[in-house]
């Protein structure tokens, strides 16, 4: 469980909240799963780093055929500052509410960002497995930290990602010579379950469908959200 609660997390330095992340380190579990899953959800945030306006989504698909159970969209504030390595800080409290609205939680989530690729091995999504007790894995679209030898450029292909003499996760080519993907295992999941379930979670796209169909989702609020702000404008000053 958290030391603090997450609605605490605005009123954290930065010191402390690094503090805070070397403890929870101690709790993490990197294992393979406990039981099959049958649902599996993307959870992805949109912010822009000099505003205070968060845009969190998570949506719940079946699995393995991909198909919508349930969504779940939050606009909030934060006040924590933008600073890499503590971006959970500002993205955690966000998600848990949008979790907290799902009418189906899933049995493994995925995070658009790192798990346990992260210099204190606490990136977003170990911290809402973690949080939440929930098996977590993250798919970033870029490397934080660690070295991978260079992949053949077939689909599917892998590499391990190390930091030093630590095996952290990996680099997953999901189309023909794209960039690949970074997968590590967040919480109660290893990093052989989550590339094989990235694997099958592959549909033509750069981004496996969880995390895409989570960025989607977020865009579209946050679109909505300015349109909605900008037909006020006009109706008070048009």
């Amino acid at each position: 469980m958290p030391l603090i609660s997450p609605e605490e997390y605005e009123s954290l330095s930065p010191a402390q909240a690094i503090e805070l992340q070397n403890q929870l380190r101690e709790q993490i579990q990197i294992g393979p799963l406990e039981k099959p899953i049958q649902t599996i959800a993307g959870a992805d945030i949109s912010f822009n780093k000099y505003e205070d306006t968060v845009y969190a989504g998570i949506i719940v698909l079946s699995f393995p055929d991909l198909q919508e159970v349930a969504k779940a969209t939050v606009i909030s504030k934060t006040t924590f500052p933008y600073i890499p390595g503590l971006l959970s800080f500002r993205e955690i409290p966000s998600l848990l509410k949008a979790w907290n609205l799902l009418s189906v939680k899933p049995d493994l989530m995925v995070l658009d960002g790192q798990g346990i690729a992260h210099p204190r091995r606490l990136g977003i999504a170990t911290h809402f497995g973690l949080v939440t007790g929930t098996p977590a894995l993250g798919c970033a679209k870029s490397l934080l930290i660690g070295k991978f030898e260079t992949l053949p450029e077939a689909a599917g292909s892998t590499s391990l990602l190390y930091d030093k003499d630590e095996v952290i996760g990996a680099a997953l080519r999901t189309k023909f010579k794209v960039n690949p993907v970074f997968i590590s295992p967040g919480h109660k999941i290893n990093l052989e379950q989550s590339l094989e379930i990235m694997k099958q979670c592959n549909s033509g796209y750069r981004i496996p469908e969880p995390t895409r169909r989570a960025h989607l989702l977020v865009n579209q609020i946050r679109t909505q959200n300015m349109g909605d702000k900008r037909s006020t404008q006009l109706d008070l000053f048009g």
